[in-house]
């Protein structure tokens, strides 16, 4: 006879098996997205994918390194880690700043909650105080260590969560607000300018395209953005049937991790 901790987890198990055929049957239904969970990796807290390439953290702030449908356990400790034209960065619960660089950790000089490698070769992020900071391109590609010069630049205004892609830079701040920065890669841009919506997070992906999720757990994507029209023409809802937290885009993938560690892969 099961404990009941042993019925608990069963129930728990059923439910979520249950939501999970519901929610995929609804996204395929109202967006034609194909949307499957990803069995092979379980409690995510956030995810990022940048030119082929998917990182993960866990909630117990293990990152991961997807190769194949593989998930292969990265060295240290992290709660916070991004892929892109930049490298693999990542931060630690103490704020640390590090580089994967031959297989190792490198850490860098500075401290930021939040980083993104999704620009032209260089680093943006948000430290705790919600300040933005840019790392030039040169600096970037080449910190191999301690040694190598690390100039962050400060940026304007204040932003709790930072990605930056080919036509713009996206940040929302502590009132979900939404902005756009033009940003070079030597960090020089015009300031942001406030675009229509509220977003908790986002994300934009090496294409350009621009996701985000929303206090409630709503998942959006802009639409319209060019090269000549960066701040895109609207929002519209991709609709999931679970509450979701973390969201991020590439090569066709859309990756979505549920508040409750569940995560899934969508294809059109």
């Amino acid at each position: 006879m099961l404990d009941q901790l042993g019925f608990d987890h069963q129930v728990r198990s059923i439910i979520s098996s249950s939501l999970l055929a519901v929610c995929s049957t609804h996204v395929f239904v109202s967006i034609a997205w194909d949307c499957q969970e990803v069995v092979n990796i379980k409690n995510l807290m956030q995810i990022d994918a940048g030119l082929g390439q998917v990182v993960a953290t866990d909630t117990s702030q293990i990152p991961y390194y997807l190769v194949g449908d593989k998930w292969i356990r990265l060295p240290g400790s992290l709660k916070h880690i991004t892929v892109g034209p930049a490298g693999i960065w990542g931060v630690n619960k103490d704020y640390a700043i590090y580089k994967y660089v031959a297989g190792n950790w490198v850490q860098a000089a500075g401290l930021l909650k939040q980083l993104d490698a999704g620009g032209e070769q260089f680093i943006v992020g948000a430290n705790m105080d919600d300040t933005p900071f840019c790392l030039t391109r040169s600096a970037t590609v080449g910190y191999k260590g301690p040694g190598s010069p690390l100039p962050w630049t400060g940026l304007p205004g204040a932003v709790k969560y930072y990605s930056c892609g080919p036509f713009g830079c996206w940040a929302v701040n502590k009132n979900d607000d939404i902005f756009l920065m033009s940003l070079n890669q030597d960090c020089q841009n015009n300031g942001w300018s406030h675009i229509d919506g509220k977003l908790s997070m986002i994300e934009v992906a090496t294409d350009g395209r621009v996701f985000g999720v929303n206090s409630a757990g709503q998942v959006y994507t802009r639409d319209g953005i060019t090269a000549s029209k960066p701040e895109g023409t609207g929002w519209s809802n991709v609709p999931m049937c679970m509450r979701m937290g973390h969201v991020t885009y590439d090569l066709g993938r859309l990756w979505v991790v549920s508040k409750s560690g569940v995560t899934m892969v969508c294809t059109p």
